[in-house]
Formats: C-alpha cells, structure tokens, sequence
C-alpha cells in the first residue's frame, strides 16, 4: 500500500430540491457569474429556468456560454474564458455533464492567463489560481463533480487527454436526481458503463490496497444491481439517486487511496474513438474493456479472477470478458466497432492515432502489438 494524501474539497449538496440552495452559495463569490451549458437540452427540460431564478435572487449579472460539446474541445474552453476574463467574472456556474464541467474547470484557470488552455496539457504552463467553479450535475456519469480533473480535445494535434490540478475541484457541487429524469436510455447506460470503467481503472491501478479495491467492487456492483433496473424505469427517483452516487463516488478518489495511480490504458483507448468518430465517451468504454481484459487477462492473472468471481461467479480468465461483454449489451451498450458503424477499413488509422498518442497504461503497459491485438478484438 503506497502513502497517500485524500483530499477533497468540494462541498456537496445531494438530494431532492437541493438547487434552492444554489443562489445564496453563489452570492459568497460574488454576482458576476459566467454560466456554462451545453446546447438546448437544459433548455427543454426545464433547468435552465430553476437556475436562472436562483441568479436573479441574488442580483447577478450573467453572461452566457452555451454549446459545449459531448467531447469538449479546446476552442469552446478558450473562447469561454476570454469571455469570462473580459467581463471579470466573479464565479463560473457550469450547469450539465461531464463535458460542461470538466470545460468549465479548464475556464477557471484560464480565465487569470491569456495563453491557451491546451499549454496546460502540453505542460507548458501552470495553472496559478482559478476563478471560482460552483457545478450544478445533469447527467450521472463521470464523477467530475467531485475531482479535479478534466478532459479535452484538441482537433489540430489529434489528441484527446485527462489532466488535472488541485485548483480545479470544483467549490460546491448540486446533485440532484431530478435532473437526471430527462436523461435517454442510451446515455443513461453510457453513464452506469463510464462509472464501472471508472472503477476497473483503480482496481487495476499500481499499488496493493484491498480496501479500496472492495469499496470499488462494491460500487460496480451497485451499478449493475440497480442500473437494469433504471433503465427500465428512467424517472424512478430511488434508481437515479443510487446511480447518481455511486458515479460520484466512482472517482472522488476514495477508490484510489493507496495506489499510486489507476491504470487508465482503457480511457486512453477509448479516448482515440471519441477523437477519431465523435464515440460517446461510456460507449467507447463498453467497447474497449472487454477487449482489453480478454488481450491481457494472463496478466491480470489473479487480480482478474478476484473481480470475476465478485461480480460474476466466474473465475474462468477466458470468460471474464464476455462476461462484461454481455452486461454492457444488456444495457445497451455497444461492445464493437461494427455496432457504432466503425469498419474494418479504420482499423490502421485507429492503431496510428494509439501510437502517436502513445496509449498504455500506468500499470498493465501496452505494445504496438497488444494495441493490434486490441482493435481486433474490438471489431
């Protein structure tokens, strides 16, 4: 068990209604409020109104950015923040995803400097201080709510990464299950398949921490007790609320205490589908880690038949990976490239884009000839 620092900020507010709350913990920054959303969908079902009567009650002055995109791209984030750095904002409201969010952590420590955003995951540069971020979740899926990282896209170099920073942890998040009733069926399975992926990355990270690797068992299995059920009943509040939890809870760090990272190999796969084909971030996750336990589940040796027999009854290696297989379809989601409309005449731009990238893992490293060995397994 490696030594560790938990930290974690970010005050959360969980629970029916809690957006009554959101007006008087926005007023502690100040009133000149950048809010951040995606495109019409908060619009539609009605959040976009609850929030802007909570700005009204404190007297903010609002400016607007809307049209983040589902795999958020670094012109969105640097626009924003040159909207936000000319107006002086006092505080930034991302309301939304994991696309919101994570773009609006980025805003916050762009908004201070006047180079690109992207320096920061080039290394460039360091962030110096943020703008406070006060996050409002629409969508339970990627834990951003409670962390501080973010990922992002950057079309020109052909990369899309995971970084983060301490100064990024949002101030105050609201999560309330109500938000997520409009949610489809296919993206509230691409979230339960993301929060699972995010935990079978810490299972699999570097460090031996049996605590932490139980409680992110547990959390899987929660996903998949309650997640078929939800699915089948998209406004049941109970079935919102245990999966809206367990996503949170999916990466706010507890699952990693005593690692000194997770592995990651499956997200920086997934990551070149969603660059590549504009894939759903859970989708290209369902996609990729059945193939990737089946390529290296000699490897994973005992680590893999501990998680088979929890969660399956199963501790066969050659069968752990249609197991998952066969949950992620019966949920919904795509376990190929062929069910998205990904052809077999993509399969060498997909390997030269992992290799400029250099996808791996932290723990279980990747060779050009496991990534061969992966893209096939995904057709």
């Amino acid at each position: 068990m490696e030594n560790f620092t938990l930290y974690n900020p970010t005050k959360l507010h969980f629970g029916k209604n809690t957006i009554n709350n959101l007006g008087s913990t926005i007023a502690k920054y100040g009133n000149r409020v950048l809010l951040v959303y995606g495109r019409n969908s908060i619009k539609e079902n009605g959040i976009y109104n609850e929030v802007m009567v909570q700005l009204k009650n404190i007297g903010a002055e609002i400016f607007e950015y809307s049209g983040i995109r589902p795999n958020p791209i670094v012109e969105d984030v640097d626009f924003a923040a040159r909207l936000g750095r000319n107006n002086q904002v006092d505080v930034i409201l991302a309301v939304g995803g994991g696309s919101v969010i994570d773009s609006a952590k980025i805003i916050s420590i762009s908004i201070p400097v006047s180079h690109s955003a992207w320096d920061f995951y080039s290394g460039l540069k360091k962030p110096v201080s943020s703008v406070p971020l006060i996050a409002v979740l629409t969508l339970a899926a990627t834990g951003t709510e409670m962390n501080p990282f973010a990922v992002l896209q950057n079309q020109k170099s052909r990369q899309k990464l995971g970084w983060g920073h301490p100064l990024c942890f949002p101030k105050d998040s609201f999560l309330d299950p109500q938000y997520t009733f409009s949610v489809p069926q296919n993206y509230t399975a691409y979230g339960i398949a993301d929060l699972i992926a995010h935990c079978l990355e810490a299972y699999f990270g570097k460090g031996d921490t049996t605590l932490s690797d139980r409680i992110a068992i547990s959390i899987i299995k929660e996903a998949m007790f309650y997640g078929p059920m939800l699915l089948t009943d998209l406004k049941n509040y109970e079935y919102r609320e245990k999966i809206m939890y367990a996503a949170t809870l999916g990466l706010n760090g507890i699952t990693l205490a005593g690692k000194s990272s997770g592995d990651w190999g499956v997200h920086n796969a997934g990551h070149i589908l969603s660059l590549l084909f504009d894939t759903p971030h859970g989708a290209s996750l369902s996609i990729v880690y059945p193939a990737w336990i089946n390529i290296l589940h000699e490897k994973l040796g005992e680590k893999l038949e501990h998680l088979g027999m929890e969660l399956f009854g199963e501790k066969n290696l050659d069968k752990i990976s249609n197991c998952f297989k066969y949950f992620f379809k019966s949920i919904g989601c795509p376990t190929s490239l062929s069910e998205i409309g990904i052809t077999e005449d993509s399969k060498h731009q997909i390997f030269e884009t992992m290799v400029m990238n250099k996808v791996s893992g932290a723990n279980y490293s990747l060779t050009e000839t496991d990534l061969r060995n992966l893209i096939d397994k995904m057709q």
